[in-house]
């Protein structure tokens, strides 16, 4: 056999030992989500709040509390997480909201929303349907682009 083929051998097996670990790796993360997903689903309330401000920001400068940004996995402090600030009752609170509904959110207006603990995980209005934010305004390379492409 040739060094060529040894060493292919070798690569393939390397990759099936990786593929098998990521399996098994994989299994008990979903295991871990299912767990947590129960949990956040005991923990849930609604509450009547009025957002104040939302922004995307690293969790290090979000104003959560230290054992909060304690807790979080290393890698997940230096992302930026959809924050917001809400005025719960006569509290201003910092949550952490849902990534698929932060676009929804409307600033400075009164929500129900479903929270457990720190995190939002739905909202719909009090009075009337909640807005999205308005689309961002087509720049001048794409208005310019939009126009020669309809020719």
């Amino acid at each position: 056999m040739s060094t060529l083929g040894t060493v292919l051998l070798i690569i393939l097996a390397v990759l099936i030992v990786l593929l098998i670990g990521l399996y098994f790796f994989g299994r008990k993360m979903q295991k871990k989500q299912a767990i947590q997903q129960e949990q956040m689903e005991a923990a849930k309330q609604n509450v009547t709040m009025l957002i104040i401000d939302k922004k995307k920001m690293k969790l290090k400068d979000s104003g959560l509390p230290q054992m909060v940004i304690d807790q979080t996995p290393k890698m997940m402090r230096r992302s930026k997480l959809p924050i917001v600030k809400a005025k719960v009752g006569p509290k201003i609170m910092t949550l952490v909201c849902e990534a698929s509904i932060f676009d929804s959110l409307p600033v400075k207006r009164e929500v129900k929303a479903v929270v457990s603990g720190l995190y939002i995980t739905s909202v719909r209005g009090i009075r009337g349907s909640l807005e999205t934010t308005p689309k961002k305004k087509a720049g001048f390379f794409a208005r310019v682009k939009g126009k020669f492409s309809k020719k």
